[in-house]
């Protein structure tokens, strides 16, 4: 055999032996076997030095022709064998495309939500606004305009989360513990938007607002929450009485709940902003809290005091104001018997008020 016919034979051993490698690692110890330092192609290239101009040509024509055949028969079974993994590696991980797809669940408002929402159109039906205020108060408005000076034993339960900015008064601010602040804020705001009117003789509008929103105290049980939500409501005029407070929360329960077939009592109680003050209480006729009196809110005719601060004069504006929970109002509507529910954020749970 010749040596072209030696390049020529090692050429096709070369194919021969990449094409029966199964594995990457195999396919490179085969090329060891031809262009390694000790192969069959090197050891071919040793004897260059010793030939002729014209033999050198011909020879290295021959062995480079053979190495760029090794080349790219080395670099067709790379291909394949990497191509046969990601084969397998699909198979392997494979979806079956056959399945039906994972289809987006439809939102829906949590039912506190629902019942915040059900509570401002029923009161703006019967002629309240809605009002908005800050979650972060000052001392002042939270407790003192409300007729709850410091050191006052009513402040006990309430004054108990703070934040680190201080007010004019250098007491620091709080995470309000009711939305009454608002009766003060809207009162003075709707006193500058009318003064224009009284300036010019004429009686100021009545002061008519609910304010509904987030509140906290360090409360945490089946019924109680440190986060919860209150409803504050409002009315303020020349003539506007007790009666007039019956008359509105009890066409609000009968509309919240749907039903006639209810009866409201007024419990006496003590509230610093209001005197006299009473617990609302409701009793249903039939359903599973039949014959149960049960306690939804607070309320009273608004203390003098807490005229003043709202800048009006307790001789001329009277009214009433009342406090209560949607939190609450929604266990009773919807027969939820722990207030948790609504805040651990279980999709089981909430999917049914979607």
């Amino acid at each position: 055999m010749t040596e072209l016919d030696s390049i020529v034979d090692a050429a096709r051993a070369a194919r021969a032996a990449f094409a029966q490698a199964s594995t990457p690692a195999e396919l490179e110890n085969a090329k060891a076997q031809f262009t390694g330092k000790s192969g069959r192609i090197t050891e071919l290239m040793k004897g260059m030095g010793a030939l002729s101009v014209e033999e050198k040509k011909t020879r290295g024509a021959a062995i480079n022709q053979a190495k760029q055949a090794i080349e790219a028969a080395l670099n067709a079974r790379r291909q394949a064998l990497a191509e046969a993994e990601l084969e397998l590696q699909l198979k392997a991980e494979a979806l079956d495309v056959s399945l039906p797809g994972r289809m987006r669940e439809p939102g829906g408002l949590h039912p506190v939500t629902l019942t915040l929402e059900r509570i401002e159109r029923i009161f703006a039906s019967m002629g309240f606004d809605v009002a908005d205020g800050p979650e972060v108060e000052s001392d002042w408005h939270s407790f003192t305009s409300l007729n709850n000076p410091p050191n006052h034993p009513a402040r006990s339960m309430q004054d108990t989360f703070y934040v680190d900015i201080k007010g004019d008064d250098g007491i620091p601010y709080n995470l309000r513990p009711h939305t009454s602040p608002m009766q003060v804020r809207y009162a003075h705001q709707h006193i500058k938007k009318h003064a224009e009117l009284v300036k010019s003789g004429q009686a100021m509008p009545e002061i008519r607002v609910i304010a509904p929103g987030r509140t906290y105290r360090v409360d945490n049980d089946a019924t109680h929450s440190p986060m919860f939500h209150q409803c504050e409501g409002l009315w303020l005029g020349e003539n506007v009485s007790f009666k007039d407070l019956k008359v509105v929360f009890t066409e609000f329960c009968r509309r919240f709940f749907e039903t006639d077939d209810l009866a409201l009592r007024f419990r006496p109680s003590f509230f610093p902003f209001t005197e006299p003050s009473a617990e609302i209480d409701i009793q249903f006729a039939g359903g599973p809290l039949a014959g149960r009196w049960l306690e939804v809110a607070g309320s009273g005719q608004v203390h003098p005091n807490v005229v003043r601060n709202m800048g009006l004069d307790p001789e001329k504006s009277i009214g009433f104001a009342f406090g209560m929970g949607p939190d609450r109002l929604t266990m009773l509507r919807y027969g939820v018997n722990d207030l948790r529910l609504f805040f651990d954020g279980d999709i089981r749970f909430l999917r049914q008020f979607r």
